[in-house]
């Protein structure tokens, strides 16, 4: 019989010791919340000190992973509704008004609170992401966006330029519908407004960046309405007119407009896979278009422009390479493309592509051109 004193069972493996800067205080959102609205009360409208008290708390607490919380409370003071109102409006304690919603109306400030914000956003990083991506972003912007104060969407536009970090996240967030309205809708009508705004505050990039949104929005627009009317066989001089208006109305120029032709009038139709059809195909087609382009190659960079687009087109579709010339031709008796535009692009504005097959294509025809113009000179002198 075994006397002894029976031993207690041990556990194996290795024992870990948890450095105590790698711990993370957990912290519930609302006790989250808080700490950071104790630490912007205490920090007061001092920005830089606001700074500095974000700093070192992100070392204890974990922004990743109340990101969101963290967000609503630089941008509206506290934690957000699904509406986008603050949740604990009445209770001071939870709420700071240290925030954009309340700081005065002009782009200093928004920067300021934008600079503060975006050092937080790269707190702590090192695998190149950030807090405040596009998931977060988005949605937080239009819950933000729909509590905004009316009649100034353009220093809400202003706080998104801030805030976006990148031009493609600036892109999605003007696709936002704030109080039933599309944003990047609301500088298409009021273009010259927004635009006066944003130059005044010295955002000309801004101002840029809009009106290159607009364009592209107009031109998809554009693009899908001119479809629909080639679909149904519209009369080219309505479409014409329509196109004209819409230049007017849009400030579109005449060289973005017949490259979009261009575009869809050769994307209308299901080419022949024949080389000796296609070229037929294509001649008959766009002969019956011609006058819907000399409508708007009327400048001669138009032309240009027109030229390098059959260019890259027929080299881009083989079954085309053969057939650039032939339109060139066809487009030059149907006056949308002048003698001058011609020998221009055979001297210096061809591009590379294809460059030796359409230029020897064109040979004969420019030779001809050429000649025609030194009898011209030579008939008006001798008269």
């Amino acid at each position: 019989m075994n006397t002894g004193k029976q031993q207690k069972p041990v556990l194996t493996g290795q024992r870990f010791k948890t450095r105590k800067r790698d711990e993370k205080e957990k912290f519930e959102p609302t006790v989250f919340r808080d700490t950071i609205v104790l630490g912007l009360n205490e920090a007061g409208g001092d920005l830089d000190a606001v700074a500095k008290f974000l700093d070192v708390t992100g070392s204890r607490l974990d922004y990743r992973r109340y990101a969101d919380t963290l967000f609503d409370i630089l941008i509206a003071g506290s934690m957000l509704a699904p509406g986008g109102t603050r949740i604990d409006e009445g209770d001071k304690a939870k709420v700071t008004e240290h925030c954009v919603f309340t700081t005065e109306e002009n782009h200093a400030n928004l920067r300021r609170y934008a600079q503060v914000g975006a050092h937080t956003h790269t707190h702590g990083r090192t695998d190149g992401h950030t807090l405040f991506d596009r998931d977060l972003v988005v949605p937080k912007m239009e819950q933000v966006g729909n509590n905004w104060p009316r009649g100034q969407r353009a220093s809400f536009i202003v706080l998104l330029f801030y805030f976006s970090h990148k031009r493609e996240l600036l892109s999605q967030c003007l696709g936002l519908k704030i109080n039933g309205s599309c944003l990047s809708l609301d500088f298409k009508q009021n273009v010259e407004h927004f635009s006066k705004y944003f130059n005044e505050v010295g955002l000309k990039e801004l101002s840029d960046f809009m009106r290159v949104q607009q364009s592209q929005g107009t031109r998809k627009e554009l693009q899908k309405e001119l479809q629909e009317r080639l679909s149904q066989d519209c009369p080219i001089r309505e479409m014409v007119v329509y196109v004209k208006e819409e230049m007017k109305r849009s400030a579109l120029q005449e060289q973005a407009v017949i490259g979009l032709l261009w575009n869809i009038l050769m994307n209308a139709v299901e080419w022949n896979k024949k080389e000796e059809l296609v070229t037929e195909q294509a001649l008959k087609h766009l002969k019956h278009y011609a006058p819907l382009l000399a409508a708007f190659s009327t400048q001669g960079q138009s032309e240009l422009v027109l030229l390098l687009r059959i260019q890259e087109y027929c080299y881009d579709n083989i079954h085309f390479m053969k057939s650039f010339s032939k339109i060139v031709v066809l487009f030059y008796k149907a006056d949308v493309l002048s003698e001058e535009a011609i020998l221009r692009w055979y001297k210096d504005t061809h591009t590379t592509k294809g460059k030796g097959v359409f230029v020897e294509q064109m040979k004969k025809f420019v030779e001809w051109l050429q000649n025609a113009e030194e009898e011209s000179e030579s008939e008006g002198e001798e008269d």
